[in-house]
């Protein structure tokens, strides 16, 4: 019996935003395929027709219908499974959580063309920007305001939502290039490393044999 939903990512070394739509779909606990299509490939460009209008990953097909982009497919699965609590509870902090989640997805250009996500890496030296460092900066007081709202450990808002899967790609990064700083940073990157799924992903990464060039800095 075919499942539910399939997922339609690409490398998981690389593609942050595949990342971005697999952990709230694994947080719903609902069963689903995973279509991997390899990036920058002759396999790619001759297969991501099928799925994606934009010829982009990740799409999210659930039956007939088809979601693509990330946020699109969050903001779907919150409505389908309320039971998750993919937002926060507290409308306030529900609204400053798709605050930051927008801004992030449609910002921090310098951080993302200067530290690419790459699962594999450790230890990279990069000299950011002063563009590349300010995203970094904001990312910072993005968790200043989440832990404002709601102090402790783990989670940004005491359990697993879609801002957490938002932020967890660039929190990668910082484990990738060494960004973690603050105590913060270090505690939230601590979390997001013991969490069973991101180690799941990280594990399978591993594993891909595909290289990149332009992503491998």
């Amino acid at each position: 019996m075919p499942k539910p939903f399939t997922l339609v990512i690409g490398n998981r070394n690389y593609s942050s935003w595949s990342l971005r739509a697999w952990l709230p779909l694994r947080k719903t606990g609902v069963d689903f395929d995973v279509v991997r299509i390899p990036m920058d490939t002759d396999e790619f460009q001759q297969r991501i027709g099928e799925y994606s209008p934009t010829r982009r990953v990740p799409v999210l097909q659930a039956g007939d219908l088809t979601i693509w982009d990330s946020l699109a497919i969050s903001e779907y699965l919150a409505e389908q499974f309320s039971e998750a609590r993919l937002w926060p509870d507290n409308p306030s902090h529900r609204a400053i959580a798709r605050s930051i989640s927008a801004e992030m997805h449609s910002g921090l250009m310098a951080m993302r063309d200067e530290f690419p996500m790459s699962c594999r890496a450790r230890d990279r030296q990069v000299q950011g920007s002063p563009q590349a460092m300010q995203d970094l900066a904001r990312v910072e007081q993005w968790l200043e305001v989440c832990r404002g709202l709601k102090p402790g450990n783990g989670a940004l808002f005491g359990h697993f939502t879609i801002i957490d899967s938002m932020l967890i790609p660039v929190l990668l990064r910082f484990h990738t290039y060494g960004l973690a700083k603050s105590d913060l940073a270090k505690e939230y990157l601590e979390w997001v490393l013991a969490d069973a799924d991101v180690r799941e992903w990280m594990e399978l990464a591993e594993k891909e044999t595909e290289v990149i060039e332009h992503e491998e800095r």
